[in-house]
């Protein structure tokens, strides 16, 4: 006895808004079949104990801590704005006061 029936393939289609030919229906049912029984072997794994979590491999944001650092060649940058009015560079205004 099946779980997934064609009309239930038809069902989760139409849902989904998908149109799938009436050839494949056979097969999907099938490959659905075949997934939910995947699923029911991993539901017999012991998995007391075991703390969830969202992938296999702990995955950790290897980052340095921030720190301020002069570069050598800021002036040589700022020098080559069109316009510089300090440190900065000076720009046209395009917002109206």
């Amino acid at each position: 006895m099946t779980r997934i029936t064609a009309a239930d393939v038809r069902k989760v289609a139409q849902l989904s808004r998908l149109e799938l030919p009436e050839a494949k229906i056979a097969t999907y049912t099938g490959q659905l079949e075949r997934i939910l029984d995947y699923v029911a072997q991993l539901e017999q794994v012991d998995t007391e104990g075991v703390p969830p979590t969202t992938r296999a491999v702990e995955v950790v944001n290897v980052t340095r801590a921030d720190a301020v650092e002069t570069t050598p060649v800021r002036e040589e940058l700022l020098n080559l704005a069109p316009q510089r009015e300090g440190d900065f560079f000076r720009v046209p205004k395009i917002l109206g006061a």
